[in-house]
Formats: structure tokens, sequence, C-alpha cells
């Protein structure tokens, strides 16, 4: 997994199941929530996200003001990303450490991530009414300026890297495929038949970008382009491959050809 999509991931991993209809579950009375240290957010986060408990998780992040405002529609267009979420957040953790520094805490958190143990500090932040929240200032910041636009714009950037981790895959996969085939190239299903790339690349599903591989008539060169399957919902750039490169630009979600990325 790439690390912007482990960022994305992460940032939304509280807010899995979050609906308007069910916020009240997600209220707490304001004098357990002060009474709460930071360890006891940790403990109650990783505790709630485990039992599936996902209101009341979202509920102890700086993330709760960008999930509010979103209509059932938006936040049901968003699930298939949160669902991913859930496999990632590890169920057993222990609190090992915190340190509060005034308006900001680290609780050092021992858990089991891509099967090694490890330790990992959670930032903290003191909020209105002496509440501590899960979270950082950068995202703090971020959700307070995009609002609901936060998520859409995270996956936006998630799946616009994963594309260009990608590209440089099929490139490899095509040189594998020709030094096997005569110096020909392939199209994407043959590659993928091939298991030189991942059969995700065959729909937009968890990409949420259509990839096309495009052999010349002699089979001796090959185009990639990828294109967002919703544009302004799962990406906005553009993208080709031939053997001179990559190349990127917003185009509305049409296809980018060569003689385009160069104006």
């Amino acid at each position: 997994m790439s690390g912007a999509s482990r960022l994305f991931l992460n940032s939304v991993a509280t807010l899995l199941l979050f609906s308007p209809a069910g916020a009240d579950r997600a209220t707490f009375a304001q004098d357990s929530i002060t009474a709460r240290t930071p360890s006891d957010v940790v403990r109650e986060f990783y505790r709630a996200m485990s039992e599936k408990r996902f209101r009341e998780a979202f509920a102890l992040t700086v993330y709760r003001p960008a999930v509010e405002p979103l209509s059932t529609e938006e936040f049901e267009e968003l699930r298939p990303d949160f669902e991913k979420i859930a496999a990632l957040t590890p169920e057993k953790i222990e609190v090992t450490g915190e340190q509060i520094s005034g308006e900001t805490a680290t609780v050092f958190v021992k858990m089991t991530e891509d099967g090694a143990e490890q330790t990992k500090p959670h930032t903290m932040l003191r909020r209105a009414g002496g509440a501590w929240v899960f979270g950082d200032v950068e995202n703090e910041t971020a959700v307070k300026k995009l609002g609901k636009n936060f998520f859409f714009e995270a996956r936006i950037n998630a799946h616009h890297d994963e594309v260009m981790q990608m590209l440089p895959r099929i490139a490899t996969a095509q040189l594998v495929y020709s030094a096997q085939h005569n110096n020909r190239f392939a199209d994407l299903e043959t590659l993928v038949s091939s298991n030189l790339v991942p059969k995700d690349l065959l729909t937009v599903d968890s990409t949420g970008y259509r990839f096309r591989v495009t052999t010349h008539k002699d089979g001796k060169s090959y185009t990639t382009f990828a294109e967002p399957a919703e544009y302004g919902r799962t990406g906005r750039l553009s993208f080709f491959m031939d053997q001179s490169g990559i190349k990127s630009k917003d185009t509305g979600g049409k296809p980018l050809k060569p003689s385009a990325a160069k104006n």
C-alpha cells in the first residue's frame, strides 16, 4: 500500500459507519468526555473500532466536522473506502506511555502492523471543555478548511498517488512480457491473465480509475491511459504513459493524449 493511501485510510479510520440518523449515538455527556485522559481516549478509540462502534470512535477525533455535514448519499459514496479501513485497524493495542505538554499530548501505543510489532506515537489535542481528541493540528486545520470535502479530496490524492505507482509497474510488466514474446507488447487483459499486473486494474472498484493499454499494430510499442471513473470524485488528473515516460493533466476526465500534455 502506498504512503498516501495509508495516510488516507488512517485519516478516515474512525468514520466507517456514521450516518445522520445515528448522530445521537455518537454524542457523549460532556463530563464523561472531559474526564478522559489522553490514554483513555486512545484505548476507547481502538476499543470502539474493534467492536465496530464506529460512530463512537469518530466522536473521539478531529474529523467530526468533515463527516457531520455529509448527506446520506455522500456518506454511502465514501463507504467503500471506509470499509477498507476497518481491516487496517489493530484489534489489540497496549498503551505504553503518555506525555502531556500544554494543550497537546503524545500517547505511545504498541501494536502489530504488517506482521511486525512496533510502538507508534499518537498525537492528541485538548479542545473545547478540556476534552482530548485524537488527531493533529495539520489534519484539524485541513478539516476546518475543506469541511465535508476533506475525505473526497483525500481519496482523490490517494488515487493519484496510486496511479503514479501503478504505471511503472505496467511498464515493468511490459518488459517482462516482451522478453518472453519476441519483443511484442500486450494489452491490459493479457498482462492481467499473465499475472504480471493486478486484476484490480480491470475494474474501477478499488482504483477509482479506468486503465487501458493500447498496443500499436506491429506490437513493438504501446500506450497506457488512465482516467478517473468519476471526475472530481475519484480523481481529477488523466494520465498516459509510453516509452518516453508518464504525463498527467486535468482534462475534465477525458483521455489525455501526448499532444495535449505539451500544452
